[in-house]
């Protein structure tokens, strides 16, 4: 039940540094999800003990596209999706392979 509020990992350089330095994982999460609710998702779908967890959410950006179309200008304006990120921060010991997609412990 819990394992469907982790949308998916957050692999980017900042948080590749945070994985060797300091056992830190990111997961794009539900905005609904709560941080009882995170650990408890982590801890069933990778089998490891979680330390703690942080999370932050993002408001979504207000973007505006231009299009030439048949000698026209064409201009529209959207808006990306509000989002949730959770930093987890794993015991010592315990590890998460996400290009595998295996635990280490």
């Amino acid at each position: 039940m819990y394992v469907k509020l982790i949308l998916k990992p957050i692999l980017t350089e900042k948080m590749a540094i945070l994985k060797e330095r300091e056992n830190k994982f990111a997961f794009l999460v539900t905005k609904d999800a709560n941080k009882p609710q995170i650990k408890k998702a982590v801890e069933e779908k990778f089998d490891v003990k979680v330390k703690k967890i942080a999370t932050m959410n993002g408001l979504g950006k207000t973007k505006q596209m231009t299009i030439k179309s048949g000698g026209r200008v064409i201009r529209t304006r959207g808006k990306r999706s509000n989002w949730k990120k959770a930093v987890v921060t794993l015991n010592d010991g315990f590890t998460i392979d996400l290009v595998q997609g295996e635990t280490a412990s």
